[in-house]
């Protein structure tokens, strides 16, 4: 079996949807499932305009054919909507393939941030965007429930997981900084609302990871807090570990796996009660949840580590790369169960491919 993903964020980027994709593929992969990737480092690109380090591919969709008829995958997963995402969609029509599509970002409300852009024209977009799709996937209930409303429609769930090898409690702490520590890790960018957790007058320490169009004016503005810049893996995994409490002050995000890597690292998440951390952490005993982002961090400080770890526990990335695969489509409109379960030769292609 050979998938092909389309997809406009990859590396260098360090956001949610790479994590996501990156997890997802290594699952993949393991199942013996051959993916390819068609990603902007394979392109030339220009930065996007006020966030440079965001790359878009120049490519059309005629060049994108050539490269999906040349790689003949069994299956096509579009994750972005961007040049490439846009590319690889008339590429599939045109051939007169099936795919699915995948929203991540709450795209809408992050362009009416930045720029006097009616979010009712960029659903629109989007809408216009995903309608071809066999399925939509989409992280949350929630969300789903959201974009039926806007008009949206054929969506399936795609959850997301945690690496709890990596994010675990360790003793060392690599936090030299009075306590209590608050935390947060994120793009810096005026959607993430960074501003509202550097805000609080908070005892201890407060602690930025993280890089993006919005780091400079923060540091500026915000001179007691400890930036640390962009950090991954293992240096990461002990910052996280290092922290008392975990501040999640997004309105805007569509999951935040963020706030499952800080809890497998022992961290009790406090956030606003807004779609993203009512629909990951819940009512659950890692988080508290309260309009009162001050009031949230200083309750959270009472949460015992082990629920926190205990709560990660019950989501793994193999369980959402079943769902994944469950809502994938063939090009040819069989879903993925059809072709390994089809008699005959086409049966004996998928088992052997993969």
């Amino acid at each position: 079996m050979k998938l092909l993903i389309g997809t406009d964020a990859w590396e260098p980027q360090v956001n949610g949807v790479v994590r996501t994709l990156q997890a997802t593929i290594s699952d993949l992969q393991s199942r013996g499932i051959e993916v390819a990737v068609v990603h902007p480092g394979q392109f030339r690109t220009m930065g996007l305009p006020s966030y440079p380090d965001i790359r878009l591919a120049m490519v059309t969709s005629r060049g994108m054919r050539h490269m999906l008829e040349t790689s003949a995958p069994d299956s096509v997963h579009i994750a972005t909507e961007g040049p490439i995402g846009w590319a690889l969609r008339g590429a599939c029509r045109a051939a007169n393939w099936r795919f699915t599509t995948s929203y991540h970002t709450r795209f809408p409300e992050y362009l009416s941030a930045r720029a006097p852009v009616p979010e009712r024209w960029s659903y629109a977009m989007l809408r216009r965007f995903h309608a071809p799709a066999a399925t939509t996937l989409v992280s949350t209930e929630r969300m789903r429930g959201e974009l039926r409303e806007r008009g949206f429609r054929n969506l399936g769930i795609w959850s997301r997981g945690v690496d709890v090898e990596l994010f675990r409690p360790r003793d060392l702490s690599v936090l030299d900084l009075p306590r209590p520590i608050f935390i947060t890790v994120s793009r810096l960018a005026v959607e993430k609302n960074i501003e509202a957790f550097l805000k609080l007058d908070l005892p201890g320490s407060q602690v930025v990871v993280g890089d993006g169009p919005q780091a400079a004016e923060l540091r500026t503005r915000f001179p007691k807090a400890h930036f640390l810049g962009m950090k991954s893996g293992e240096e990461l995994a002990a910052i996280y570990a290092s922290a008392d409490v975990f501040v999640f002050p997004s309105h805007t995000d569509t999951f935040g796996i963020v706030m499952l890597e800080a809890a497998a690292s022992g961290l009790p998440v406090a956030a606003f009660p807004v779609p993203g951390p009512i629909d990951v952490m819940g009512n659950s005993a890692a988080a508290v949840l309260d309009n009162d982002l001050h009031k949230a961090c200083m309750a959270a400080l009472k949460i015992a580590r082990e629920e926190c770890r205990a709560f990660a526990l019950r989501h793994s990335w193999s369980a959402a790369t079943d769902q994944f695969l469950s809502s994938m489509a063939m090009r040819d409109g069989k879903s993925f169960k059809q072709a390994i379960a089809s008699p005959g030769p086409e049966r004996d292609r998928a088992f052997i491919d993969a």
